[in-house]
């Protein structure tokens, strides 16, 4: 072989070599990862939290993960829908959500990808945690997860899910994997959904529900709109009736906790638009006795 032909030769073999290593150069420099939510009722006392992003990361190294919380109420899944559904606005429209508040862990209950008609998606057990965010947003389609390619493998616990399936699920969607092979598709109106709903608004006033607590604070949140106790008559200044509990009271509606003095009542408009009540530097649940389920009926005003 002459020189020019071994110049010729080599010059091939190097455009050849560089072709075969175009796919993997692709996937290196390809899109980047999704961003992650992340929420649990596992607490932080021990290591799960750890051990499912541990999981993440192996998957798609590099990950990054935002914690939403891993203090839901333990099996409360009205909770984990509620944060969920305020949280998902805030995130990209193409993030990922990974939510295991899963009280029926093993059972025949489905382990599901969901994505919404904003363009996110949702790795969640099929309990009806997504019932806030389909009310809202839409879902779009969902798979059952069922191909072992998407989990940590054949050996799987009965009990922890959120290692096994959930979290390497999520991270095969931050990397963009083809999300329709992690399993067959399920008719999004056979999804199962929780029975919750608003207030209801009468002639006589609004029949409302505590449905959570805010955070540390003892604020009672309600299933009660903005828009739907505005239509009661009230204005900021007014002091609004109400029989919370059975029981009797009159607290003034106020823009926000400084408006009274300390250790006071009030009613206000919370930051997700819902009407709440709170003591001022204080805990209302604790000082009331009042906590998530009670009733309250609010008159109009005369």
């Amino acid at each position: 072989m002459d020189k020019r032909q071994f110049l010729l030769t080599a010059a091939a073999l190097t455009t050849a070599s560089l072709a075969a290593g175009l796919p993997a150069l692709a996937r290196a420099q390809g899109a980047p990862l999704k961003l992650i939510g992340f929420m649990t009722d596992f607490d932080t006392k021990d290591d799960a939290v750890a051990i499912c992003k541990a999981v993440m990361d192996g998957v798609a190294p590099g990950v990054r993960i935002i914690d939403i919380t891993h203090t839901v109420e333990p099996y409360n899944i009205a909770e984990a829908a509620r944060f969920l559904a305020g949280t998902a606005p805030y995130f990209p429209k193409d993030a990922v959500f990974v939510v295991v508040v899963d009280p029926g862990v093993g059972s025949t209950r489905k382990a599901i990808i969901a994505r919404s008609k904003v363009g996110q998606y949702f790795v969640v057990p099929d309990n009806g945690v997504l019932t806030l965010v389909a009310d809202r947003d839409g879902i779009e389609a969902a798979h059952e997860i069922t191909n072992v390619a998407w989990m940590i493998g054949e050996k799987r616990s009965s009990t922890f899910h959120g290692r096994d399936i959930f979290s390497p699920t999520a991270a095969h969607l931050a990397r963009g994997d083809d999300w329709t092979t992690a399993g067959p598709a399920l008719e999004v109106s056979q999804l199962v959904r929780l029975d919750l709903h608003s207030a209801a608004l009468s002639d006589k006033g609004i029949e409302a529900e505590v449905i959570g607590l805010d955070g540390p604070y003892g604020n009672l949140v309600l299933n009660l709109p903005a828009e739907t106790f505005a239509k009661l008559g009230y204005a900021i200044g007014d002091t609004v009736p109400v029989t919370l509990a059975g029981k009797a009271y009159a607290f003034p509606f106020e823009h926000t906790f400084s408006d009274v003095p300390e250790g006071k009542p009030l009613f206000y408009i919370d930051s997700r638009g819902r009407l709440s009540v709170a003591v001022n530097q204080g805990n209302f649940s604790e000082v009331y006795k009042v906590g998530e389920g009670a009733k309250l009926f609010i008159p109009r005003k005369k």
